[in-house]
């Protein structure tokens, strides 16, 4: 017995017909809504930090990492050549200023040296035998002159005597003439010899002087090489930690070489270094912070460093008041390095929008918070916590300022 066949239904028929079209009408519908409203993306509000636009206070400041240094280290050269003899100081070692740190040896040094000292024994024995001469001669010239004064007194009274013994018609003209002229050249010959002794004083003092010249600039020669001596021992200028000696025992060493380091402990500064977009902006002078264990520290620049280096330039920092108990040699801080006063100005929360947006656009929220679209904006200047807004939202607008990279080219946002 044949059974009955059941007759389908049309749209059995033309169920492909049919699901082509409903697939042609629903691309339809998502073209309709690109156009008219751009691609939609649901995502979860929780997993969102979202900003609000408001009027504060925007300081402009750069937030870098620093290390503590010393705020002095004084690089110690060896002042005369010769070989390490003893190291006496060990690296680390706190030392005073005027502490030795190691001794050299230079056997040439020792050599001339005492020549030195044989050149003003001999210099000084020189100049006294010499000022015995002048002495010895000074007074043989004052002897010869004080028996020709006296010669000249005797002359003087007895040509007076011939003077009256002529007057008195004892001696005759000829005889007197003849005592005039010789009690005239003793005269001449006295005032000669006085004059003679009073240069030969004068000549005997410039002699002197420049024999004492002589023998102070062989003097102060030999202080010098003596002075090279104490410089075979190498001591601390300045109290500090020795941080290193360079050199080893036997180790022969150079005049001027570097041999030690000495860190001056008393004070210390932060070193750090800035991306040269700020070298226009920082000077000497502008005011800084750390902080640290909920307490800020002051600090200010004192050198900038103008060159630049692998697109960086260097600065020192020092504390203007009290610096941390724990400060360290090479210990790090985060750096707040003040770039201007604060102003009062239309500011955000900092984000990753920007590494997406570059600071072109961001997500604004509706009134009710559940959707956000793209919103063009403009943005001025920034520091670590904010970013200026200067064209595009308006003070009570709320923004979305994180989760960029999984948002795609959404043109809106419904939040859920």
């Amino acid at each position: 017995m044949d059974k009955p066949i059941a007759k389908k239904p049309v749209y059995y028929r033309y169920r492909w017909h049919i699901a082509g079209g409903i697939a042609f009408i629903a691309l339809l519908v998502y073209v309709g809504i690109a156009a008219s409203g751009g691609r939609k993306l649901r995502t979860e509000a929780e997993n969102l930090i979202i900003g609000e636009a408001s009027n504060n206070k925007f300081l402009e400041y750069v937030d870098v990492e620093g290390v503590v240094q010393p705020i002095l280290t004084i690089q110690i050269n060896a002042r005369e050549a010769g070989s390490v003899d003893r190291i006496i100081a060990e690296e680390g070692t706190m030392l005073d200023k005027g502490d030795t740190i190691l001794t050299l040896n230079n056997p040439d040094l020792i050599r001339t040296i005492e020549d030195q000292q044989d050149e003003w024994e001999k210099q000084l024995i020189s100049y006294q035998e010499k000022e015995i001469e002048m002495e010895q001669k000074s007074i043989d010239l004052q002897q010869e002159t004080l028996q020709t004064t006296y010669e000249l007194n005797r002359l003087k009274k007895s040509y007076a005597l011939d003077e009256e013994e002529f007057n008195m018609g004892v001696k005759s003209k000829a005889q007197l003439e003849v005592a005039r002229d010789e009690f005239d050249y003793k005269t001449r010959s006295t005032a000669l010899q006085l004059e003679g002794l009073r240069h030969d004083s004068a000549a005997t003092i410039l002699r002197r002087e420049l024999m004492k010249n002589d023998l102070e600039r062989e003097r102060k020669k030999f202080e010098r090489a003596q002075e090279r001596m104490e410089d075979l021992v190498v001591r601390a200028p300045l109290s500090g930690q020795l941080s290193f000696v360079k050199v080893t025992p036997g180790q022969q060493v150079q005049s001027t070489e570097a041999i030690a380091e000495i860190k001056v402990l008393d004070q210390f500064k932060i070193h750090t270094s800035l991306s040269e977009y700020y070298i226009d902006r920082i000077t000497t002078g502008l005011p800084a912070t750390i902080t640290w264990q909920s307490r800020k520290f002051p600090l200010r620049i004192t050198k900038v460093v103008p060159e630049v280096k692998d697109r960086n330039f260097d600065v020192d920092l020092v504390f203007t008041e009290a610096s941390p108990e724990n400060v360290r040699i090479g210990k790090s801080f985060r750096v707040q390095i003040e770039l201007g006063q604060p102003e009062e100005a239309l500011v955000i929360p900092r984000g990753d929008f920007f590494q997406t947006t570059g600071g072109q656009w961001i997500y604004k929220l509706n009134e009710s918070g559940t959707k956000a679209r793209k919103t063009p904006i403009s943005i001025g200047r920034q520091n670590p916590q904010q970013y200026e807004i200067t064209g595009g939202l308006q003070p009570g607008d709320k923004v979305i300022v994180t989760g960029y990279s999984t948002f795609g080219d959404a043109e809106e946002l419904i939040l859920k």
